[in-house]
């Protein structure tokens, strides 16, 4: 029996995805990833063996995998996170969580014929000269299969982006049962109120069901990057509510750049996502808002290819201003003028006293990739800025506890931790410092001597 032949519709009552979510062992990851007791840690190491965290990752894959909707969003954003955790926890869930970036088993053929049939008609086969049965990738609300579009002379290879039945509830049966989990991602940020996150994250993954949504949204990115050098943005050819069909763009997965590229690759990818990540709100009033590397892909001629344009950030204004200054102070070492603009933008709790060198000490290490002409993201930088916020008894944890996240940075603020994620799996080194200046407001070249100073 063929794997298509296995798997049915997403699982859509409430309670069917609730056990299976149950049976993940998640509970023992949100402790590992934040760092909370030692007596886990080495349980994990000393006494689980190797074989049994295998079969715990390929369990995770397959369970989220099939769930697909929030919750393999959710799988996801645990494989960039990976980064963060020590190295004896994350090897042997590495794999099987990077799967999830790349692909997930697939529908039955009969389901996805089905929905071409509702959304583009039932001569739906007519509008191609091929199409492939077989999905050439899944992801958490849809899958993408391969095809030829029947345009012009020989064709337009194309990507046909399929939603599954039921991704709508299923997005919000697991967005619900999710919440109690979100705890994980304090692995980076402690002080987080996870609640306002949690419904942003429900108002931004439901605009992903819209397909058409999607396709406007991506026509404005294809504008705003047409003929560019270094970023490619596939045109949209066809869309409907839960069909969107764009040029195929041939290239190698970051994933992949990841685990096999080279030294050379692994830099360039590196640089053009930051340059797209910091750009794209100048160049589109538009932040795209699902960092993981499945998204992206490195072309031959050394362009960015990027695909799926589902979530996404509106920032009418472009990135806040208040981004670069406040960073150009902190690199200045001005810490009573953070305080002040971060005080100002919500970031400190009304009432609470914080001490303006201690907050400067807090933020001044993060922002080390600004500081200098180039940096090398690294696992073992991410790491020890994972533990040094993280760690129940450190004064950064302490401090940590006192900040906020004001709901207008939440979406900017998890699209940047992912893309540094991103970066630190691919070890990048690059020079950027130069794309901030370039592209963040309130933030110039002025920054080099000051920090120096």
């Amino acid at each position: 029996m063929r794997l298509n032949d296995r798997v049915t519709d997403i699982p859509r009552r409430a309670v069917t995805r609730t056990a299976r979510l149950a049976s993940l062992p998640l509970g023992f990851a949100g402790r590992a990833a934040l760092g909370l007791g030692k007596k886990v840690t080495g349980m994990a190491s000393e006494v689980i063996s190797a074989e049994v965290q295998q079969r715990t990752a390929e369990h995770m894959f397959s369970v989220l995998g099939q769930l697909k909707g929030g919750a393999m969003k959710f799988g996801q954003a645990l494989s960039i996170f990976e980064a963060a955790l020590p190295e004896e926890l994350a090897g042997p869930y590495r794999q099987a969580l990077t799967k999830l970036q790349e692909a997930a088993p697939p529908l039955p053929t009969a389901t996805v014929h089905r929905v071409l049939a509702e959304q583009l008609g039932p001569e739906w086969r007519s509008k191609f000269k091929e199409f492939d049965d077989s999905p050439a990738a899944a992801a958490s609300i849809g899958q993408v299969h391969r095809a030829v579009w029947k345009k012009g002379r020989g064709g337009v290879p194309v990507a046909v982006k399929v939603q599954y039945p039921g991704a709508g509830d299923a997005l919000l049966a697991d967005l619900t049962q999710l919440s109690r989990l979100a705890g994980l991602f304090r692995a980076i940020q402690p002080g987080l109120d996870v609640k306002p996150l949690v419904t942003e994250l429900r108002a931004r993954i439901s605009e992903e069901l819209d397909y058409e949504l999607e396709a406007a949204s991506q026509r404005a990115f294809a504008a705003a990057y047409a003929g560019d050098p270094d970023i490619l943005v596939p045109p949209v050819l066809a869309s409907s509510p839960r069909v969107l069909v764009t040029r195929w763009v041939e290239g190698t997965p970051l994933s992949k750049i990841i685990s096999e590229g080279t030294t050379a690759e692994r830099d360039r990818a590196g640089l053009l996502m930051a340059t797209f990540h910091f750009s794209a709100p100048a160049r589109v009033r538009l932040l795209h808002a699902d960092p993981h590397p499945g998204n992206f892909r490195l072309l031959a001629d050394g362009r960015l290819g990027v695909i799926d344009f589902g979530a996404v950030n509106r920032l009418p204004d472009g990135l806040p201003e208040p981004i670069g200054r406040l960073t150009k102070l902190a690199l200045a070492g001005e810490a009573q003028a953070v305080l002040d603009g971060l005080r100002a933008e919500g970031f400190v709790k009304p009432g609470i006293e914080v001490d303006a060198v201690e907050l400067l000490g807090y933020v001044r290490p993060m922002l080390e990739p600004m500081a200098v002409p180039e940096f090398q993201f690294t696992r073992a930088w991410l790491r020890s800025e994972a533990s040094r916020v993280a760690n129940p008894k450190s004064p950064a944890f302490q401090l940590g506890k006192y900040l906020n996240l004001p709901p207008s940075y939440l979406l900017i603020h998890r699209v940047t931790l992912g893309s540094i994620g991103v970066l630190c799996q691919l070890e990048a080194r690059a020079p950027y410092r130069s794309v901030v200046e370039r592209w963040v407001p309130g933030f110039g070249p002025e920054v080099i001597e000051a920090s120096a100073a």
